[in-house]
């Protein structure tokens, strides 16, 4: 389900492990989902903080790295990500969008959050992100025409 956006890259092996699914992804802006299961729990019964991590630096990457599919893909690494756990899920389902919200040629800025289905707020997050070079993958900001 992408809702009319362009479809996400298949997912990758630590995606499919944990369980989650990149639902939605345009310029600026990603969404993942995913369904809370005893796996994803700590030994206290709720969800491990790592799964939230997770998502939120999953969202606010992609967030940065949408391209039309005409055009190569861009990657790119994180490289600060602040945490708020805010919360705890009422639901079953964790839901997580990122916002690219500024930047430039080789970095940029996002900011996410996660939800659960009930609308709950759990956690939100802050990141700065590079863009990644190799590969046939110059650092190229999405809509820039010039490496």
């Amino acid at each position: 389900m992408n809702d009319g956006l362009t479809s996400p890259e298949p997912p990758y092996p630590f995606q499919q492990l944990l369980g989650y699914a990149i639902t939605e992804w345009a310029a600026d802006h990603a969404r993942a989902e995913l369904d809370l299961g005893p796996q994803h729990t700590n030994r206290h019964g709720i969800p491990h903080g790592g799964i939230y991590g997770v998502l939120l630096d999953t969202v606010a990457g992609f967030a940065g790295c949408w391209r039309p599919e005409d055009q190569p893909p861009v990657y790119a690494m994180t490289l600060s990500l602040t945490i708020n756990f805010v919360g705890l899920p009422r639901g079953k389902k964790l839901i997580a969008t990122g916002q690219r919200i500024g930047g430039g040629r080789n970095l940029f800025f996002a900011e996410a959050e996660i939800r659960d289905e009930l609308g709950t707020l759990v956690a939100t997050a802050s990141g700065t992100h590079r863009y990644r070079q190799g590969k046939g993958n110059p650092v190229m900001a999405p809509g820039s025409d010039q490496p």
